[in-house]
Order: C-alpha cells, then sequence, then structure tokens
C-alpha cells in the first residue's frame, strides 16, 4: 500500500501483525473495524478470504476500492472527468459557500465541490470508490496535522518560520494531488482469487462466520480520551453524502463538523461493555486485538476478557513503534491473541 495520511494507521504494523499470526490456520478473515484497509490488505495478500468492515462511509469507499475490488481501475478518462467542469450539468456549491476560510481556499473549495459531483455521476461503483480514496487523499494531503479538527487555514497562508507541515505540498493544486493519487489508487488493486468484500456496517451486525476476526478499535487513552475518527475526519464523511451533507452539519461549531455521533468506542465508561460485545459476537473465530499499553480498558482487562471466551490467549508487545504525531512515549504497541 502507498503512505496514507491517516491518523492511527496500521500500514507500517501490518506485516509485524500477520508476522505475529502466521503459524495459526485460517482462510476466511474479517477485519472489524477496517480504517484504511491497511491490515485487511495484507491478509489479501496472503490470498485469504477477506471481510472489510467499517461503520464510516468514507472507510468503507476505502475498503471498496483496494479490498473488495480486484480487476477495475481509474483510466484516464475518469481521471480527467472527475478534474473537468461539464457544461451541460448544473454544479451546487455546497462546501464553497459553507467552509469558507475553514480548511480549504476559495478556489479549492469550488474545485471540491465540482470533483466530488463528478465522482458521484460515474457508473462504475468500484471505480467511483477508487476515485473516493484519491479525492481523501488529496483533501488531506493539503491539511495542517492532515485532519478536520479545527478551522486552521491561516496556517498554512501565514507568513511565518514553520517547525512542521509541508507548504510546497499544501500549496499544489489539487489536480496534481488527485492525479497521482488516483495513480496509487490503481496500484493497490489485484485479484487475489478469493472473494473479498467491504461492509459498512457496526462491526456486531456483520453477517456470517469468519475463521480470523480482528479487532482494531477507537482507542481510549489512560486519562478516558477517545479517538473519535467521526470529528477527525467528518469532512470526508460529508464527501461521500453530499447530497445530505448540508442537513448533518452542527452549524454551532466554528469548523463546521457533522452533528456528533454516539459511539461506545470513544468512552471509558462504555468501551468495556462494547469489547466484551464484539469478543461474545465472534467467540467462535480466533480473535486477535490491535489496542496500545496504557489504553482503557488495560492490557490485563482484555485479557481477562478474552480468557472467557478462548482457552489460549497471548500478549505480544512492540515497543518501537510509536505513531505520528504522538508525543506519548510510554505507550507502545500490543497484540494479543485468542484461539
Amino acid at each position: 500500500m502507498p503512505p496514507t495520511r491517516f491518523q492511527g494507521s496500521k500500514r507500517k504494523l501490518a506485516g509485524w501483525i500477520v508476522g505475529q499470526i502466521a503459524g495459526l490456520h485460517f482462510d476466511t478473515v474479517l477485519d472489524a473495524f477496517g480504517g484504511t484497509g491497511a491490515v485487511a490488505f495484507e491478509f489479501k495478500r496472503l490470498g485469504k478470504c477477506v471481510a472489510y468492515n467499517d461503520l464510516l462511509r468514507f472507510n468503507h469507499w476505502i475498503g471498496t476500492a483496494i479490498i473488495e475490488n480486484g480487476t477495475d481501475r481509474l483510466t484516464r478518462a475518469d481521471i480527467d472527468a472527475v478534474r473537468t467542469i461539464d457544461p451541460s450539468r448544473t454544479y451546487d456549491d455546497l462546501i464553497a459557500r459553507t467552509f469558507a476560510d475553514i480548511y480549504f481556499t476559495d478556489d479549492e473549495n469550488r474545485w471540491l465541490d465540482v470533483a466530488v459531483q463528478n465522482i458521484s455521476a460515474m457508473s462504475n461503483r468500484r471505480r467511483q470508490a477508487l476515485a473516493c480514496y484519491a479525492l481523501f487523499q488529496s483533501a488531506l494531503a493539503k491539511r495542517p496535522y492532515n485532519l478536520f479538527h479545527r478551522r486552521n487555514l491561516y496556517m498554512r497562508s501565514a507568513n511565518v518560520t514553520r517547525t512542521f507541515g509541508n507548504k510546497v505540498t499544501w500549496d499544489r493544486p489539487f489536480d496534481l494531488h488527485f492525479r497521482r493519487f488516483a495513480e496509487q489508487a490503481n496500484a493497490c488493486v489485484f485479484d487475489n482469487g478469493r472473494p473479498c468484500r467491504a461492509l459498512n456496517r457496526d462491526a456486531c451486525d456483520v453477517p456470517g462466520s469468519f475463521d480470523l476476526v480482528y479487532i482494531d478499535p477507537p482507542y481510549v487513552n489512560a486519562r478516558g480520551t477517545g479517538v473519535d475518527y467521526h470529528h477527525f475526519y467528518h469532512f470526508l464523511e460529508g464527501l461521500v453524502d453530499y447530497p445530505r451533507w448540508a442537513e448533518r452539519i452542527d452549524y454551532a461549531s466554528r469548523h463546521r463538523r457533522l452533528l456528533p455521533m454516539e459511539s461506545p468506542w470513544t468512552s471509558p465508561s462504555t468501551i468495556h461493555a462494547a469489547f466484551r460485545r464484539v469478543f461474545e459476537r465472534f467467540a467462535d473465530s480466533i480473535l486477535v486485538v490491535s489496542y496500545r499499553s496504557d489504553g482503557v480498558p488495560t492490557i490485563d482487562e482484555l485479557q481477562a476478557m478474552l480468557k472467557r471466551c478462548k482457552r489460549d490467549v497471548r500478549v505480544i508487545e512492540h515497543a518501537r513503534y510509536q505513531y505520528v504525531l504522538s508525543t506519548n512515549r510510554r505507550s507502545h504497541e500490543v497484540l494479543l491473541i485468542g484461539c
């Protein structure tokens, strides 16, 4: 996979994760919290029958593009059509009129309005997903911190000495970003000879049974603060729900986030029950859990929960890995495997 700009991506850890379970016998895999698709992609490379799942719709498009899709690629005509105004169409200007001076310049907002509506008009769903993938990466590349958590367009334009970020990347036109990321998306497409699919459900509502279930939920740190991906990437979630975006916006927020979505995975008071529920749902599968050493629940608590449904539970630590933008050097990656 090419580099991603998503917080918490397992791209650099995917090989290590899969390596720890190489001795286990399994054929069908569910990545229950698929995110960037990095781990599901590694399973697909190994020839497994992979189901990617994520509750966020923009992530579902990523899973459709690089996990479910095994044959379709964007043509040069597709890429040009996304970037070009069709004189026969009337375009909405939702982004331009709603997000002025928040994330992107006026010209960039108008470009996004056109691109997202051109993508929605594509007839091939999997090529549409690839175009969404390229659009997401393009938008993230032009954002300080690669997030949409605050109104900070000024950071790109301020005439100051910079200690982080890449102003050349920020200022590169969307046209060039989109073409580059579309080519990267195309390079991810391959057929492993197995039926792979992408789902958009609550993890516990995924139908069917699986030999192995990989669980990488949002992380609640020791202070009780959860990672809210719905908040961090609300703009991308809006892009894939363009017709209803305006009615879903929290206009009381300065950065025009979406109205909050309740999740048991972002609160220390509900996350224990959420883990128990997903463990019970997939109790017949090999369970593989990624978490952080200082999280809530603790690693000891997760191990105890797993032991209620699995006879053999192993805990493996990766002490050397630190996430981009993280300043917490005491926390490290932990993998729990229940068989």
